[in-house]
């Protein structure tokens, strides 16, 4: 049982050192942020990202070669994938643009997987069939690459549900406060009236 527990963590570690191509930035108004990568032909990759939060959760994207070509464009999407293979080697980048927009800053997620994840120690390295320990530890590293991917997005939505949530209840608050200054205003208006009508009745009594 304790060899078997040495183990997961040894997997997680491994897990932890290979993955390093996910992030999440802020892009500011009126802003561009672009990201570069060097893919050899042939490569199998792959782009995704999402809007977590702001504005209307929009957000222009170019993904382009090293020959300034274009291999992907969205304009004001809030999400998006994109699965290429290089024909050529080179730098390739990829740009997010919030030039569009004034005043609201946004929060990106940015997903780039270059190629195929490296295969754990010891496995693979030779030529028999792989022993039951060896088909168990790619099971359940394939299993937690998965448990990684869900995790990541139940956090990516939570976080975008969050947002949302307090900022229907900040509109709440401000409409809940301006309407009480409203009723304290015509409240204090109708009071006002009533007394310069009895204010004027008395003085009118007093002239008979």
């Amino acid at each position: 049982m304790e060899r078997m527990w040495l183990f997961v963590v040894v997997l997680v570690s491994w897990m932890a050192m290979t993955a390093g191509v996910e992030l999440t930035f802020e892009l500011p108004d009126n802003a561009k942020e672009c990201f570069f990568e060097d893919i050899e032909k042939g490569t199998e990759s792959t782009l995704e990202f999402q809007v977590v939060t702001g504005g209307h959760y929009d957000v222009d994207v170019v993904l382009e070669g090293p020959a300034r070509q274009i291999l992907y464009r969205e304009i004001k999407q809030q999400y998006g994938q994109f699965q290429f293979t290089p024909e050529i080697t080179g730098t390739y980048q990829v740009c997010f643009s919030n030039e569009f927009s004034t005043f609201s800053h946004k929060l990106i997620y940015v997903d780039f997987q270059v190629g195929d994840e490296p295969q754990l120690p010891g496995v693979g390295e030779h030529f028999t069939a792989m022993t039951q320990m060896e088909s168990s530890s790619q099971k359940i590293h394939e299993d937690l690459n998965s448990v990684i991917d869900y995790q990541t997005h139940h956090r990516l939505r939570e976080a975008q549900s969050r947002k949302r949530g307090e900022d229907l209840n900040e509109r709440v608050l401000f409409w809940a406060v301006g309407e009480t200054l409203g009723i304290l205003v015509i409240t204090v208006g109708q009071v006002m009236v009533l007394k310069n009508f009895f204010a004027d009745k008395k003085t009118n009594q007093a002239a008979y």
